[in-house]
């Protein structure tokens, strides 16, 4: 467990002595730069891998190169000194993600590769607790259900080719993993909390992108209207979960998400003219109003 203390304030206000105060500090001292040493040689790493890709680019050098950095950073986490574990981590990550890339350019993108590549996340998050890894995990698993992302010069793209079963795949791997995550020591109960509130992010942007252009299952068409609706309500469920059961993520990424859906269909129908705007505004204000009432009358302790 980490903890950030203000050790000048505890010594002053006398809850702390002057020898604990050194003790820890000359800690924290050492323990910062361990920090800084393995930051340092992580970015060194990465570094190289960069160059040597850009010199021999090809898709079985981005999966060979990946596969070692990913063996190396698993050394060092469960083999060498604690010390030495964030670079661990740094390179694990950092190798999975290339091994996996690699792997679905060598497979050109199928669904088989990125179910490939998921599986080939969990298990690094599973044997090195690694909290980045679960959540790419279920990521890759969204891109063997069609979602995309894109980039070209200034332009952000975000789709989803099956916001329907986007959403019902992920709601129901989010309401399982919560379930699991209570019957599982802490460290993997982590891991299956961030793949949950992973999974609850596709479903808010399955809803999203649904509300925007609609979807066509088989040879039903579901509206846009639909979405919209059942997203708002999915959300006020949540919200109303999440405060009663002192959950203050849950509420809080409800809240956000409220705040995205209004604005989208608000702009959506009335465009950005210059009252719209102000009555957007005047809007945000009360939904961050009530955000900070609701979470000031939660409990002081949160479970999730």
């Amino acid at each position: 467990m980490k903890l950030l203390i203000d050790l000048d304030r505890a010594l002053a206000e006398g809850k702390i002595s002057r020898e604990e105060h050194a003790r820890l500090q000359a800690l924290g001292s050492g323990q910062t730069s361990d920090l800084a040493l393995n930051i340092l040689i992580g970015f060194g790493a990465v570094a190289v891998t960069g160059g040597f890709l850009a010199l021999f680019p090809s898709a079985l050098t981005v999966a060979g190169t990946g596969g070692l950095l990913a063996v190396t950073g698993l050394g060092l986490i469960f083999f060498e000194a604690a010390r030495w574990r964030i670079l661990g981590e740094v390179l694990l990550v950092v190798g999975s993600a290339l091994l996996a890339g690699g792997l679905v350019m060598l497979d050109h993108g199928s669904t088989r590769s990125l179910l490939a590549a998921a599986a080939l996340f969990a298990a690094g998050a599973a044997l090195a607790c690694n909290g980045l890894l679960a959540a790419l995990s279920v990521l890759a698993l969204a891109g063997a259900l069609g979602a995309r992302s894109g980039y070209l010069h200034a332009t952000y793209m975000l789709g989803l080719q099956k916001p329907t079963w986007t959403i019902l795949t992920f709601a129901a791997l989010g309401v399982g993993l919560v379930g699991l995550s209570g019957r599982l020591p802490s460290a993997q109960a982590r891991l299956a909390v961030i793949a949950a509130r992973t999974s609850a992010l596709l479903v808010s942007l399955g809803f999203w992108i649904g509300s925007l252009w609609g979807d066509r299952i088989g040879g039903v068409v579901v509206s846009r209207a639909v979405f919209a609706v059942l997203w708002a309500v999915a959300l006020a469920g949540v919200a109303g979960w999440a405060w009663r059961t002192n959950r203050r993520w849950p509420l809080i990424a409800a809240t956000i998400f409220a705040a995205i859906h209004f604005y989208t269909q608000w702009f959506e129908r009335l465009g950005a003219a210059p009252l719209a705007v102000l009555l957007g505004g005047l809007a945000a204000i009360a939904i961050g109003l009530g955000l900070k009432s609701a979470l000031a009358g939660m409990p002081t302790r949160s479970t999730g």
